[in-house]
C-alpha cells in the first residue's frame, strides 16, 4: 500500500513509464489504482523511430503488471516520508505477528 499511496501524491506530475517490452512513455500521471495500473495523458514515446504507431496516441492506460520502471521527478520524491511509511508498515506487521 505504500507505493499506491505514494503514486497518488504524484498525480499531475510528468513521469516516464518503461514497459517490459522496452517501450518508454512520457506523460502526465492522470490516475493510479491499487494494482498500480496507470493512466497517462499528453504522452510521447522516447524512441519515436522505433514506435511510429504511438505518435498519434495522446492518452493511454498501462496495466501495472507490464511496468518495468517508473522514472519520477527527483524534486517530487520525499524519501524521508517513504522511509517513515516503510518503518511504520514493518512495525505494524511485527505487532500483528508477521502476517
Amino acid at each position: 500500500m505504500i507505493f499506491f499511496s505514494f503514486f497518488k501524491t504524484l498525480v499531475g506530475k510528468q513521469v516516464i513509464v518503461e514497459l517490459k517490452n522496452d517501450l518508454a512513455i512520457e506523460g502526465t500521471l492522470q490516475s493510479v489504482d491499487q494494482y498500480l495500473n496507470i493512466k497517462l495523458q499528453n504522452i510521447s514515446v522516447t524512441d519515436p523511430e522505433k514506435y511510429p504507431h504511438m505518435l498519434s496516441v495522446k492518452n493511454c492506460f498501462v496495466r501495472g503488471s507490464i511496468v518495468r520502471y517508473i522514472q519520477l521527478p527527483a524534486e517530487d520524491v520525499d524519501t524521508e516520508l517513504l522511509q517513515d511509511a516503510a518503518r511504520r508498515e514493518a512495525t505494524e506487521k511485527a505487532a500483528a505477528g508477521g502476517k
